[in-house]
């Protein structure tokens, strides 16, 4: 099969539609269920060459949760905390495999934009991973190959209309790709660049220690930043994204986006969140929502009366920013990529309020001194890439 017909476009207006191999070549994917869409294949092939490399850089499963194009988690397959499980509603779950693991990382970083996302695999995806996949509401995964049994319980979501796309891992695309844009056609290489530990050893700060775990981050973080659309900022920590800005126009907007979901990442994890008492039944999308607001700027409107009854057993206290800041200051060594260089120390200044201690950026700003000096004043580690990693 060289050619896939599709439903509509990007919207319901634009027809026809359709995904397609030139030449004699074969589509590299089999649809084992569902009829995917237009944008789903657009996350579904952006999704699995970041796990792909995921996988080859740091030898573990990979998973990333995609929205709209640009990734909202990724995540390798470490094993989750207590705390971890809790957070991301797995904790009465059984042991989590390692691609498991992964994919509740990946979709638990930012549940609010996880939500109806597709899913990418590096490895064949298992029952437990399924099991996770089965409970959330999402739009379809792509993997190199199911498990039987995992097959089927991710057949039988969306009343038998979930999106399961198998994809030919030893498929090699073209090296010069083309896009067309109002008639027009685009040419350009393909971003082969490899992103390994090698491109974290230009060190230009005073502190030149950047730990193993760290290079791990900051190498999960660049990876994601190469299938996220531009501009971008990605915080990494633990072995997984925790704070993705994409597509914004200057990057400081960036690195505020990144560092509050960032923020909320790590506010999830506090004592008065944890505590947090739901009534029975309660979903986990209204579950995130409901914390979300509790932890946010409108926390009134989810304490304010007659409102909590629908969610929370006991009116839960007033979270204050005090309180917010306080745990906030707990969080450390978190590890920060950008795609491109920082024409500011004030990105800097914003990254320490989320606990960056590591920076990896392509450098070459007029004003790269500023930010070395910047990240001096707070005892950090940054080191120059000297690679741009737009994506769009």
């Amino acid at each position: 099969m060289n050619e896939f017909e599709l439903k509509y476009g990007c919207n319901p207006n634009q027809k026809p539609s359709r995904i397609y191999m030139s030449g004699d070549r074969e589509l590299p994917i089999t649809v084992l269920n569902g009829k995917p869409g237009y944008i789903n294949f657009l996350d579904a092939f952006n999704g699995w060459q970041l796990v792909r490399e995921l996988k080859q850089a740091t030898g573990l499963p990979a998973a990333t949760s995609f929205k709209h194009v640009s990734p909202a988690g990724a995540a390798v397959g470490l094993p989750l905390t207590d705390v971890e499980r809790k957070i991301y509603w797995v904790d009465d779950m059984g042991e989590l495999t390692p691609l498991a693991s992964a994919y509740a990382r990946a979709r638990g970083a930012d549940r609010m934009s996880s939500f109806g996302d597709f899913i990418s695999l590096s490895d064949v995806c298992d029952v437990a991973t399924a099991k996770i996949v089965k409970r959330e509401v999402s739009d379809g995964i792509i993997a190199p190959g199911y498990e039987p049994e995992a097959l089927e319980i991710l057949k039988a979501k969306k009343k038998g209309n979930y999106n399961v796309i198998q994809i030919d891992a030893d498929y090699v695309p073209d090296p010069v790709e083309h896009k067309e844009v109002f008639g027009i056609t685009f040419e350009q290489g393909r971003n082969e660049l490899k992103i390994d530990k090698d491109m974290l050893t230009n060190i230009v700060t005073n502190n030149k220690d950047i730990p193993e775990l760290a290079q791990i981050d900051l190498i999960i973080s660049l990876i994601t930043l190469k299938y996220t659309q531009s501009n971008s900022v990605c915080y990494a920590k633990g072995g997984q994204a925790i704070g993705i800005g994409a597509g914004q126009q200057s990057r400081i907007h960036c690195t505020r986006l990144a560092g509050q979901k960032a923020d909320n990442w790590f506010l999830r994890q506090s004592p008065k969140v944890l505590g947090l008492e739901f009534v029975d039944k309660i979903g986990r999308a209204d579950r995130d929502n409901a914390i979300d607001l509790y932890i946010g700027e409108d926390y009134m409107d989810v304490l304010a009366d007659g409102a909590w009854e629908n969610i929370f057993k006991v009116k839960p206290e007033v979270f204050t920013s005090e309180e917010k800041r306080a745990w906030l200051d707990q969080m450390q060594d978190v590890a920060l990529g950008s795609d491109a260089f920082f024409p500011f120390g004030d990105n800097i200044e914003r990254a320490h309020r989320s606990g960056v201690k590591y920076v990896a950026q392509p450098g070459g700003s007029i004003r790269d001194d500023n930010v070395i000096d910047t990240c001096n004043k707070y005892g950090m580690a940054m080191c120059f890439t000297g690679i741009r990693l737009f994506h769009h």
